[in-house]
């Protein structure tokens, strides 16, 4: 598909006009290198005043109130609100299972990313791409302001399922090799059968905002297909003859609910913001319903 077609399947005039109108939010604050355009609860030395406090041992001198010493005679020092700088880090998951379905789950996956990164972009927050498969196999740096906005979509346009899933080995590697925590939001369907809660941990010793976006096909969640089947893995290749029948249904609606509930439980005891999606829902409603006053603001 043309560049350009593509681009404009992120996003009609409307939804983008929603999009200026929202940003980021997040759990934490997150000290940059660079100076942000977040104002940050924390007091520190940027160019608005604050408060005062009373002068303390090692307090710098530049910052005493000379003005109040006179009239007082005692030593204060000006609080300036500080700004904090940060950086949204989207983490897709692009391995073969998240080619299935019609559109795939990478085909919403993408547009997701693209919808939140556009936000990230026309906030100033710095915003940066890892694409996971069996490790992050390729990424778009870290970086900020509306110039970028173009090129990170003709970046995820190029996104193609494939290969395998080995979550817990992408997210660590990503976690180790990035300078400097921030929000993170993976959207994945989970599919690996590893696991991914040790790569989630470690993204969490880094001191990382992590919420998942998880998503389902509608084929996943409520099967139509019966009978006599060969079904093969998209990963792996593995063959397997079955017989889809009442019995085999309700086998399967027991695993999925297991697994869905181990997800969840797992978010919500490490005080992760986790987010279900059926791929049927609009990106633009999932966006402005779901994901505002949790993820935007």
């Amino acid at each position: 598909m043309p560049t350009t077609a593509t681009r404009a399947s992120f996003f009609t005039p409307e939804f983008l006009a929603q999009l200026e109108r929202l940003s980021l939010l997040s759990r934490r604050t997150f000290r940059g290198s660079i100076k942000g355009e977040r104002r940050s609860p924390r007091r520190g030395h940027s160019v608005e005043f604050a408060d005062y406090r009373a002068y303390g041992h090692g307090d710098d001198l530049r910052y005493v109130d000379w003005n109040i010493y006179g009239r007082l005679d005692r030593l204060h020092v000006k609080l300036f609100v500080d700004e904090e700088d940060l950086c949204l880090h989207l983490l897709v998951d692009a391995s073969a299972s998240m080619g299935f379905g019609a559109p795939s789950k990478l085909h919403y996956g993408v547009r997701l990313a693209a919808a939140l990164g556009f936000v990230g972009l026309v906030n100033f927050e710095r915003v940066g791409l890892g694409v996971l498969r069996e490790r992050v196999a390729e990424g778009f740096p870290p970086t900020r302001g509306r110039g970028h906005v173009l090129p990170l979509m003709d970046f995820l346009a190029k996104i193609e399922p494939a290969g395998g899933t080995r979550l817990d080995d992408g997210l660590a590697n990503y976690a180790q090799r990035v300078r400097e925590p921030g929000l993170v939001i993976l959207v994945s369907d989970l599919l690996d059968t590893a696991g991914y809660e040790r790569g989630i941990r470690a993204l969490l010793e880094r001191r990382f905002d992590v919420h998942v976006v998880h998503l389902l096909d509608p084929e996943e969640m409520n099967p139509t297909m019966g009978g006599d089947l060969r079904l093969i893995d998209s990963e792996t290749g593995e063959l397997r003859d079955l017989t889809v029948d009442g019995e085999a249904l309700r086998d399967y609606r027991d695993r999925l609910r297991a697994f869905l509930e181990r997800a969840e439980t797992f978010c919500r005891t490490h005080e992760i913001g986790y987010h279900r999606v059926i791929t049927d829902t609009p990106v633009e409603a999932f966006v402005v319903a779901q994901l505002r006053g949790r993820i935007l603001g």
